[in-house]
């Protein structure tokens, strides 16, 4: 390894019900998964940590329609919809990060209610590259809670794409980060979802 700092890579939610055929299918959300393979790859290889995030909700969870959140039911916990979409790279040396465990919580972000900012700075991480779904919601989230830790931010826009709720979600949320002071790297129109 180089004396340069020290990286970690954290893929966000790359779950089947956020890929096309799930309950709350992104957009084109499975195209997300060759360039995060190579990035997993590439951390392994030189030793540098990779983590991958989950949603883990209970099946009552707030955040759902049904209890008053905006979103149909997806990823309760132990279902197929939270399961790791099949071609993602599956390694050992890959550590699982659970969110949305709080039923009365939304859990976007990979630093609410986890213990990732602690294991970053217990490996001496310095900066953090985020890709994944959605680049509005839980990417953004991560982006944003890894800013207010102290690490430096990729966000890997060739590796998120948006929800877009609203058509300019993608969009807004790619600026958000960048005025938080992540550095985005990469095709912004397809993050954001207009490409």
């Amino acid at each position: 390894m180089t004396n340069d700092k020290k990286r970690a890579l954290i893929v966000v939610d790359v779950q089947n019900d956020f890929c096309p055929g799930g309950s709350l299918a992104v957009a084109n959300g499975d195209e997300v998964i060759p360039p995060l393979n190579e990035l997993i790859k590439e951390f392994l290889d030189r030793g540098e940590p990779v983590f991958k995030t989950r949603d883990w909700h209970p099946a009552t969870a707030k955040h759902f329609q049904a209890f008053g959140g905006i979103w149909p039911v997806h990823c309760v916990q132990n279902t197929p919809g939270a399961q790791f979409h099949a071609d993602l790279s599956d390694d050992a040396r890959v550590t699982v990060i659970s969110k949305g465990i709080d039923e009365s919580a939304d859990g976007y972000s990979a630093f609410d209610g986890t213990n990732l900012a602690q294991v970053l700075r217990e490996e001496d991480v310095k900066e953090v590259w985020v890709g994944g779904l959605a680049t509005d919601y839980c990417v953004k989230h991560t982006v944003l809670d890894a800013r207010r830790e102290g690490f430096e931010v990729k966000a890997l826009a060739d590796a998120m794409r948006a929800v877009n709720l609203k058509p300019n979600d993608g969009v807004q949320a790619i600026e958000e980060m960048r005025r938080a002071g992540a550095e985005v790297v990469g095709n912004e129109s397809k993050a954001a979802g207009i490409a």
